[in-house]
């Protein structure tokens, strides 16, 4: 069964849930991990107003009893604290509460949402395209994370850099000069997935190549951009025997110096640690606003002021993480078997020793 997970909720609504399905029975599973990931979304310098009022903690509904997963779905909630000030603007029921968001900001997906959707109101598109809507994903993520541990595999990530900006002074500076002027700033973060062996994915078809999966799970995420495996851009500039990662031998142990491929090739797995970068769009929403139209009016506006973080790259990392956990984990389970964990990690171990014995892998 694949792993994968679908999630509901709005920015201001009562809660925020998840349910995830196609892990192994058998993993121990506690929410006290679960909220250090969700704790870590929430932090990094450069976060607005809302990380004040949230402290995101999960409620396990289903899916593990007395710690251990059933094989079944897995759901989790996470409850908005904020609905207490949005209960009447967000009711499921009765009359319309508030005025009418009419003024889309730029970059976000107000104005497109609102078309598509033939909604008047921008706040019906808004609230789910908010990065609130990631609180889930990191819930999701930290559940494949503990299964990913049991599989040998750990995932971090690093901001690389944010407005352009490198060092913990500079970025600090950089964040602090943004927030003066009513603007905000994006970054560059890694996410590092150690452990993976070779010959996860596969290059028979086009939506089988994993390399793939992990460019769309990190496109798939708020203000990204773009993204990159392993060397990825610089490496279009180069040539290629500055490029390929050559491959060596001592002891019948095969190895490789350098890893420029990202732990990627052909679209699987090649045993080294997967490395992808994801480059983060300044937020949309400005304390400065941009020019934009009213779509009630059509006229000339400046754009709907939400309260928002000057920079959240460091949220976005964790975001990262969690979208590579999931990936990652389907994969294995894909590979290995994901029924019963006692089964998936024999399979596990028994390929590890086909690939050291027969390969040097």
């Amino acid at each position: 069964m694949a792993v994968r997970f679908i999630s509901g909720g709005e920015s201001h609504g009562k809660l925020l849930v998840c349910i995830l399905e196609g892990l192994p029975a058998g993993l121990t599973v506690t929410s006290d991990f679960i909220n250090g990931e969700l704790k870590r979304r929430q932090g990094g310098y450069g976060r607005g107003g809302r990380m004040k009022i949230e402290t995101d903690t999960v409620e396990i509904l289903s899916g593990v009893r007395f710690g251990q997963t059933l094989g079944s779905p897995i759901t989790l909630s996470v409850v908005n604290r904020d609905w207490l000030n949005w209960s009447d603007r967000m009711s499921a029921e009765g009359d319309e509460v508030g005025e009418r968001v009419t003024n889309a900001r730029p970059g976000h997906a107000d104005l497109a949402g609102a078309a598509k959707f033939n909604r008047s109101d921008v706040r019906d598109i808004l609230e789910r395209s908010s990065a609130r809507e990631t609180t889930m994903r990191v819930a999701a993520g930290a559940v494949c994370k503990i299964f990913l541990l049991e599989c040998g595999v750990d995932i971090t990530s690093e901001v690389l850099s944010v407005g352009g900006a490198v060092g913990d002074e500079n970025i600090r500076n950089r964040i602090d000069d943004a927030k003066a002027r009513g603007d905000t700033v994006g970054g560059v973060f890694e996410v590092r997935v150690k452990g993976v062996p070779a010959g996860l994915g596969s290059h028979i078809q086009w939506d089988r190549r994993l390399d793939a999966s992990f460019a769309a799970a990190f496109m798939s995420i708020q203000a990204i951009k773009g993204v990159e495996l392993g060397d990825g851009f610089a490496n279009a500039d180069r040539l290629g025997s500055e490029v390929h990662d050559e491959i060596f031998v001592d002891g019948g142990k095969i190895f490789r110096r350098t890893n420029r491929a990202g732990g990627f090739e052909g679209g699987m797995t090649n045993g080294e640690d997967l490395i992808i970068r994801a480059a983060m769009k300044p937020i949309p929403t400005l304390m400065t606003p941009l020019a934009t139209v009213d779509i009630a009016t059509r006229q000339p506006t400046v754009a709907v002021k939400e309260r928002s973080d000057t920079c959240a790259i460091w949220a976005a990392s964790v975001v990262g993480e969690a979208m590579a956990a999931i990936v990652t984990a389907n994969a294995f389970t894909e590979k290995f078997g994901g029924d019963a964990l006692t089964d998936t990690l024999a399979n596990l171990e028994h390929y590890r020793r086909r690939l050291r014995e027969g390969f040097g892998l």
